[in-house]
């Protein structure tokens, strides 16, 4: 879950929402992709081990308010990373071989989820084994833009329309050595400069609405759009 702290109380988008949100971002992107569909796949899809976990949010009572994704249990948090890599990989070997790269950068060093690295980058070296050397060529750039993308979601998840407060993101993003700031024209419209994508387009954002006991109190869904 992603959580906005509100007035009264808390703004909750589910993972699996936001990764939907970081596919549109990669969809439209000037430079395509090569293999395009997998990779869109991987970005659009890279938190979906999150769905069930995100049905009914976990209150953390001595923080009095749900926990993130940022500070989730671990135990549960790594079964999810596991759960979404084994469901998009049944899709797509290639884009299994991204999110498992993109879980793995999070948590490696933690002495905790070592039997989890370790499984990862034995996965990743099977399915690096099938790939074309044009694919493996291109797995490096690939994870960057997931990375970038994913970023993007966040942007847009922790940050009031229009503001561009969060820590994480004031100074912008950095791709393959070039900085793109995100650029409110309006409530309403965001734009990255320089602009990295091919047109316009429209972004809708579900979330819901939690008071500070953690009683559901409504909900809705942001309307935005992406200019070029």
């Amino acid at each position: 879950m992603i959580v906005r702290e509100t007035a009264g109380g808390f703004l909750l988008v589910e993972q699996h929402e936001h990764g939907l949100l970081s596919g549109e971002f990669a969809r439209r992107w000037r430079e395509r992709p090569r293999p395009y569909g997998a990779t869109v796949y991987a970005v659009a899809n890279h938190d979906v081990g999150w769905r069930k976990l995100d049905r009914k949010p976990l209150w953390n009572r001595e923080a009095g308010r749900p926990y993130s994704f940022v500070d989730y249990p671990l135990g549960p948090r790594l079964e999810a990373y596991r759960r979404g890599i084994d469901l998009v990989e049944a899709e797509s070997p290639y884009a299994g071989l991204l999110c498992s790269m993109h879980y793995c950068r999070f948590v490696r060093g933690l002495e905790e989820a070592a039997d989890f690295v370790a499984a990862e980058e034995r996965r990743q070296e099977r399915l690096r084994r099938a790939l074309s050397g044009e694919e493996l060529a291109g797995i490096s750039r690939n994870f960057l833009l997931l990375r970038l993308c994913d970023g993007l979601s966040l942007f847009v998840c922790l940050n009031e329309p229009g503001r561009n407060e969060h820590p994480w993101y004031r100074e912008g993003f950095r791709f393959r050595g070039e900085r793109l700031r995100p650029l409110w024209e309006d409530r309403r419209t965001l734009r990255l400069e320089p602009n990295p994508f091919r047109e316009p387009f429209e972004l809708r954002l579900p979330y819901r609405l939690v008071d500070r006991e953690g009683r559901e109190v409504g909900g809705g869904a942001f309307e935005l759009r992406v200019s070029c």
